[in-house]
């Protein structure tokens, strides 16, 4: 009985911490996937009417059929109308003729579903006051995307992907930053020419070459912000980044959904997330003549500037870690650990033969050998490693020819403890630090040195 208090708050903490991500997707997808899609309706989506008279005779019939979903814009003219959903300042547009038909310009690339919902309402519209309407699509999608969402899905790969590769490179503590960087922007440009290739044989998108540079920006600035944030937010890095570029980012696309027809909150994060603006992009290069894409390009490269300044921190904390461990040097006080292991995807700590790779392509990123005085290795030695916090995060023993090695460590502080049968223990401080190897040698004198 009186080990029941102890066991049940370490298995709630085990629990906590195994099971946290998992519940935070859930909840996340309820919240972020069947909160904006269950109900879509239109909201504020603007319309071109022709001339004042008939932008005044569909505000007072939309004030009935549809309040709050419809914005109308006046027009000069049915010229002037449909120009302004090429100019993509209004979704469509509605020219009531005087020989009692009507026209209705729709562009489908704005999404299939929305030019339904906007068909579906002007047919009432026109019917009420008598007239025929015609529906004309100024903006048709390529013809291999025929529900207008297959772009979409081709950009999702632009996003997650990056995304998914911090999360696997965080394993690759043998290699330092500025080649998990340039890892990034090779897997940033193979998926963005060969996405783009297959995009193009399967004709979901037209053939412009410009939306390559977009592709790729939001490919590196997803991964430059995780990566950027990861000694910042640390083992909750993936539901950070999860959380950004998935939950959030998706929703509020206009992807799969035009955002015209999701929450307020979905909306208002629309013309911030780099995925709509990604989307919007594309929108104007594929389909609109290039129309649009100021804002779409500056909210991109200031995502692009949010990624390289939280990289350019890093490495100013690194420095500023590397000097406090040349001043830990030859002082046996621990030091307070800043950074933790970053990342659920990271390896735990563990021995590793020097000399030889592991199926992750890990090697040693601590290693040594112990020696006695006279120069004689000695084998079965126990290294072991603690962190600031007194946990012992791994142990290894030297072999036959008195090496040890160790890797999987997270970049903080920690102190090395050397211990054998029959002589005196050796410690010494060590700051490990990914895409590099560091050595730490032991001498190991016998109890009966001291003793003189």
């Amino acid at each position: 009985m009186s080990e029941q208090p102890d066991s049940n708050p370490g298995l709630l903490r085990t629990l906590t911490g195994g099971l946290w991500f998992p519940i935070f997707f859930f909840f996340g997808f309820l919240l972020c996937y069947l909160l904006p899609f269950h109900n879509p309706t239109p909201h504020d989506v603007k319309i071109a009417v022709s001339t004042p008279a008939a932008a005044a005779q569909v505000r007072t019939a939309l004030s009935a059929e549809a309040p709050g979903a419809f914005e109308i814009l006046t027009a000069t003219d049915a010229a002037d109308a449909e120009q302004k959903v090429l100019d993509r300042d209004a979704v469509a547009s509605y020219a009531a003729g005087a020989d009692g038909k009507a026209t209705l310009y729709v562009a489908k690339a704005n999404g299939t579903m929305l030019e339904s919902a906007v068909q579906q309402t002007f047919e009432k519209v026109a019917g009420a006051s008598g007239a025929e309407l015609t529906t004309t699509d100024v903006a048709p999608v390529a013809s291999g995307d025929s529900t207008g969402t297959s772009l979409f899905y081709l950009t999702m790969t632009w996003t997650i992907v990056p995304y998914v590769s911090v999360m696997m490179m965080l394993r690759v503590v043998t290699l330092g930053r500025r080649a998990k960087l340039l890892t990034f922007a090779g897997v940033g440009a193979f998926i963005t020419v060969v996405g783009y290739l297959v995009g193009l044989a399967v004709d979901v998108i037209p053939n412009e070459p410009l939306a390559l540079l977009y592709a790729f920006a939001v490919t590196q600035l997803v991964a430059w912000v995780t990566y950027g944030l990861v000694p910042y937010v640390k083992q909750f890095i993936p539901g950070v980044a999860m959380g950004l570029f998935v939950l959030l980012n998706i929703p509020s696309s206009g992807g799969a959904m035009p955002y015209q027809m999701v929450p307020g909150f979905f909306r208002v994060l629309h013309p911030v997330m780099p995925l709509g603006n990604l989307v919007d992009a594309l929108h104007g290069v594929f389909y609109f003549d290039n129309k649009g894409l100021l804002r779409p390009t500056l909210v991109l490269a200031a995502w692009l500037v949010a990624g390289a300044s939280l990289v350019a921190a890093g490495v100013l904390r690194e420095r500023r870690m590397k000097s406090r461990a040349a001043a830990a040097e030859g002082d046996d006080t621990v030091v307070e650990a800043v950074v933790e292991d970053p990342s659920i995807e990271a390896p735990m700590p563990h021995a590793i033969r020097p000399g030889h790779r592991s199926a992750l392509g890990e090697s040693p990123m601590v290693y040594g050998t112990v020696t006695e005085e006279s120069g004689a290795t000695v084998a079965g030695a126990r290294v072991t490693v603690i962190d600031a916090q007194g946990r012992q995060l791994a142990h290894a023993r030297t072999d036959e020819n008195g090496v040890y090695g160790l890797t999987g460590m997270p970049e903080q502080f920690l102190v090395m403890i050397l211990s054998a049968p029959g002589r005196l223990p050796a410690t010494a401080h060590v700051l490990p630090q990914e895409g590099r190897q560091q050595r730490k040698d032991f001498i190991m004198p016998g109890r009966s040195v001291v003793a003189g």
